[in-house]
């Protein structure tokens, strides 16, 4: 009953034109070429995510951990505020992070086409020249050069068949039904 009444709501809502908050999600893989200019058109659906965050154009900063470019909107930013609230506000462990996350940042202008300028620093962190690989991890996505994100990919699926192996072998061992001893 109480879910027959929760969806009445929220059908209620829907037909009145109240709409309801929806998680931005950058998912999937692209590749496109840099043109002459060194402008690259972010995939559509990755536009349509940076549209319904609010964001008025494109946040890029170097990744922490790989040849990559870590890009988003608003939703990106409350992650890096949520990640530097969590240290005191003047430690060298926050500054150092605000520096990598912030000061390092780039803004894009996105035109009218959906394409980007990529400056010669994200180029060269990246190791970009012409074909870019645009790759969503949700909340964010990142830019790779297309021979370095093979090889993190082969890299991720090595690491992801350890994991189920670990996690396979804790499941064995756990008693049946999850009960515990």
């Amino acid at each position: 009953m109480w879910l027959a009444a929760r969806r009445g709501v929220l059908s209620f809502l829907l037909g009145v034109g109240v709409r309801m908050a929806e998680t931005v999600r950058f998912l999937s893989h692209y590749t496109n070429r840099l043109d002459a200019k060194g402008r690259v058109s972010i995939p559509a659906p990755f536009r349509a995510a940076l549209a319904q965050d609010g964001f008025d154009g494109l946040l890029i900063h170097p990744s922490l951990e790989a040849p990559a470019v870590d890009c988003g909107g608003n939703a990106l930013l409350q992650e890096i505020d949520r990640l530097l609230a969590s240290f005191s506000p003047y430690s060298p462990e926050r500054d150092t992070l605000s520096t990598a996350l912030l000061g390092m940042s780039e803004r894009l202008k996105i035109d009218p086409e959906g394409r980007v300028q990529l400056s010669a620093f994200c180029r060269e962190k990246t190791g970009i020249s012409s074909d870019v690989v645009f790759v969503g991890l949700g909340r964010k996505f990142q830019i790779w050069e297309p021979q370095n994100f093979r090889a993190h990919l082969e890299e991720a699926n090595n690491r992801l068949r350890e994991l189920r192996k670990t996690l396979s072998a804790r499941g064995a061992a756990m008693p049946p039904n999850g009960a515990r001893e």
